[in-house]
């Protein structure tokens, strides 16, 4: 069996490639419904072909489960994707939230998906087929199969993988989406880094979370406060009495995470919002707070599993070098003779620095006899590291080849060197980017949501907005 394509590629678009049915951006939403449902087969029954004109056999049809301003979601494909998300639930072994509660929060994940392909579409973001087959390629070697078995698993669970293709392609133009929206954002200032490395929290450990989350819209009156709250406080009551806090976040969450049981993961406490931050310092693994109050909603914080900082120690390396560049009048061939003759002067005792200077294309160490001075193992590539990994202190490695040329060098020295304050600086920094970047693009989803026109059909969940 495929581990995790069906469940994981059906519902989490920023997490996994989604396994949703693709849809034409040009028929008309109810026109196209019927022709897809009759094309692919129905898998709900609200409509029906008259029993006479069938001739006794009645025919189901696929119907709608929302508008999404001019484009549909059918209710295939929400049975699909809850179907994967069921799996998901009984692999991991939480707790079933009921199914109508259920449905819904997938099919309010299908409608961002959605508006997410529409925007992305609208401003120009297009895929390639080699960008799909890349994406394939990938998916399948996560799974450790190849691409063909991998093809024959989908289909031999009655999916058309020219559908998961094209679905691959959508989750591509959907994360070229999000990655416009953050690379659109303010730089990290040194300033920004400066501030949170002076911070009591940065060497505070880091703490695995999950998160329940009662949205609030700009402009939400009293009553629906209050509603929200209520609804806060009902949910962590239900917490006090023992409900599977996955499951709460799976049935009643408005996060992104809510599918996911509401795990955000991994963070230390610069990573999240400071009402998170203050809510979860001094929370033991296990505990989760009473409802807390921002300007999104209404939050319920749990704290999985803690985790000190770590001391971040690096092997270095000294080297010095001869590198005979490759270009359009040096070919591989010549190159590698040019350096076989330099090794074999090594051998006859010919000095390393006066060969470099002589012979040497890296014009940077060629005048310093070679010398590359200190660097970490991964600085020039996976080649040059497997060389001097395999190599002692004072041995002239065998000539080599790399993408630049050919190359002779020798070990000099290794050393160990605590890189922690270097590590946490550039943890910091990334820190402050991704917790941005998480901002912005909630907001901009919101804002998608509240612009789009969107109808619900699903039944108990009715409503229109827009």
């Amino acid at each position: 069996m495929l581990a995790g394509v069906k469940s994981q590629a059906t519902i989490f678009p920023e997490k996994f490639l989604m396994f949703q049915f693709f849809k034409s951006k040009s028929a008309p939403p109810l026109e196209f419904a019927l022709v897809f449902a009759l094309a692919f087969g129905a898998v709900a029954a609200p409509l029906s072909v008259n029993a006479q004109a069938t001739g006794g056999t009645v025919e189901t049809i696929d119907s709608i489960v929302a508008l999404v301003d001019e484009d549909v979601i059918l209710r295939s494909e929400l049975d699909l994707a809850v179907a994967g998300i069921v799996d998901r639930i009984k692999a991991s072994g939480d707790a079933m939230p009921p199914m109508n509660l259920l449905e819904g929060q997938v099919l309010e994940r299908l409608i961002i998906r959605e508006l997410q392909v529409q925007r992305a579409l609208q401003t120009g973001i297009r895929i390639s087929d080699a960008d799909v087959d890349q994406a394939l390629l990938s998916l399948a070697q996560q799974n450790g199969i190849t691409l063909q078995k991998m093809r024959q698993v989908i289909e031999g669970d009655g999916e058309d993988f020219s559908e998961f293709r094209r679905n691959i392609g959508e989750e591509i133009m959907t994360d070229r989406l999000r990655q416009r929206i953050v690379n659109g954002m303010d730089p990290i200032t040194d300033t920004e880094v400066d501030i949170l490395l002076s911070s009591e929290d940065l060497s505070g450990g880091e703490y695995n979370i999950s998160h329940i989350q009662m949205s609030l819209a700009d402009g939400s009156t009293p009553q629906q406060i209050k509603e929200a709250q209520f609804k806060a406080d009902d949910v962590y009551q239900r917490l006090v009495d023992g409900l599977d806090f996955a499951s709460a976040a799976i049935s009643y969450s408005d996060s992104q995470e809510a599918l996911e049981g509401g795990n955000v993961g991994w963070r230390d406490l610069n990573t999240v919002p400071a009402f998170f931050a203050d809510a979860v310092r001094g929370l033991n693994p296990g505990e989760f707070t009473h409802p807390i109050r921002s300007p999104a909603g209404f939050h319920i914080i749990k704290v999985n599993d803690y985790r000190e900082q770590r001391q971040v120690v690096v092997e270095e390396f000294h080297a010095r070098h001869i590198m005979i560049e490759t270009n359009a009048l040096v070919t591989p061939r010549l190159a590698m003779d040019k350096i076989i003759e330099i090794k074999q002067g090594l051998s006859d005792g010919e000095d390393f620095a006066k060969l470099a200077k002589e012979n040497s294309d890296d014009q940077t160490s060629a005048n310093l006899g070679g010398d590359m001075g200190w660097f970490p193992p991964d600085a020039y590539g996976e080649r040059v590291q497997q060389t001097l990994v395999a190599m002692k202190t004072g041995e002239i490695s065998e000539p080599f080849q790399t993408t630049s040329g050919w190359h002779i060098m020798e070990l000099l020295g290794k050393r160990e060197m605590d890189r922690t304050e270097e590590a946490i600086r550039s943890e910091a920094r990334e820190q402050i980017r991704r917790r941005k970047a998480d901002q912005e693009i909630e907001k901009v989803l919101r804002q998608f949501r509240d612009e789009a026109f969107v109808e619900i059909r699903l039944p108990g969940h009715e409503s229109s907005s827009g």
